[in-house]
């Protein structure tokens, strides 16, 4: 068999599996996630299946602006720290329901790249390696081994378009749902076919998405056209604020935490603001640096020149990503002198 056909029969043979993404989750990720619960969710409504007992962990609550997608109720970021384990809420309208990380004999790892994004990296390493299988869904670049069955295609547009193989190698039927959560990955981590990863690959297999019932105009309601007033005003400021740096011939653009308090809580504001400065012409590389609470400063690193890979300054901070689109979290405070910033 190969890894397709492997993964799926581990997922028919386990009684209790945990699907796992990255913290800070894009429309990718948690797409991925819904889109594998939808096809639990098949697998025991069908005529011979047994039910499938799962829980669907994302260490960050996902943005709102996924409300729109089906299933995304059942991913919790609930967890019960223990001395040896920890437990996890495995519904978030029953929260009564707790079972322990030793109960689960297969382990989902979605869209991560490097485990240590899970929040959850060093309990996972515990784990009893002959109950507990690994299986990895990812296209980002290799960074380590601790899988089981690699799935991993640098190469391709979304981690959901990876589901998409793995779901024709099976010959599994791809229902409305699963297709709208497919789609949803490839249209936000292309941002609308727009990034350089996009291929006929990617173009035919959104083309067939549509086909089984997905709705391209649905989702780019909630994922682009859903700015308030308050986004907007900040993504202003982010604009007031950038400048060029002509030697490198980079762009870059800083938000203080000073600034940045006159607009709230709202995380969600600040998606999207990097890819939308990386509209610039002719510039090599957009930096967009956002001062965080607790001494933290979160980087967004984009790239649409075919010899720069942006991954690679990230991988260096701490951070990670594709070639074209990366991004990491330093420790210092922003500081702002007469015509530009410092981080101290």
């Amino acid at each position: 068999m190969n890894n397709y056909q492997l993964a799926y029969d581990k997922l028919n043979r386990a009684k209790n599996i945990l699907l796992l993404t990255h913290q800070r989750p894009d429309g990718d990720a948690i797409s991925s996630v819904c889109a594998l619960t939808l096809l639990l969710d098949e697998m025991s409504n069908s005529i011979s299946g047994d039910t499938k007992n799962y829980t669907a962990f994302c260490y960050d609550h996902p943005p709102e602006t996924f409300n729109f997608l089906p299933n995304i109720n059942k991913i919790t970021n609930h967890i019960i720290s223990k001395k040896d384990s920890f437990a996890l809420v495995t519904n978030q309208i029953n929260k009564k329901n707790i079972t322990s990380f030793w109960e689960f004999d297969l382990i989902i790892v979605i869209d991560c790249g490097s485990l240590n994004r899970t929040n959850l990296a060093e309990e996972i390493k515990k784990r009893k390696k002959a109950n507990q299988i690994i299986i990895e869904f990812d296209h980002h670049k290799k960074m380590e081994d601790y899988s089981d069955i690699e799935i991993k295609k640098p190469e391709a547009a979304s981690t959901t378009e990876i589901l998409y193989y793995f779901l024709k190698e099976n010959n599994l039927k791809i229902t409305k749902d699963i297709a709208h959560c497919i789609l949803t990955g490839i249209l936000t981590d292309t941002a609308n076919f727009l990034h350089p990863t996009t291929t006929q690959n990617t173009i035919d297999i959104a083309s067939e998405m549509l086909l089984c019932g997905a709705s391209f105009p649905k989702i780019t309601k909630y994922t682009q056209r859903n700015k308030n007033l308050t986004s907007m005003k900040l993504w202003g400021m982010a604009l007031n604020n950038l400048k060029i740096q002509p030697k490198y011939n980079i762009a870059f653009s800083v938000l203080t935490l000073k600034e940045m308090e006159k607009f709230g809580e709202d995380k969600d504001a600040y998606d999207g603001i990097a890819g939308f400065l990386s509209n610039i012409y002719n510039i090599a590389m957009v930096v967009f640096l956002r001062e965080e609470k607790k001494g933290k400063i979160k980087g967004s690193l984009r790239t649409s020149r075919s010899d720069i890979d942006v991954s690679k300054l990230a991988n260096y901070l701490g951070g990670g990503g594709h070639a074209k689109a990366s991004g990491f979290i330093i420790e210092g405070h922003i500081q702002k002198t007469e015509n530009s910033w410092i981080i101290i």
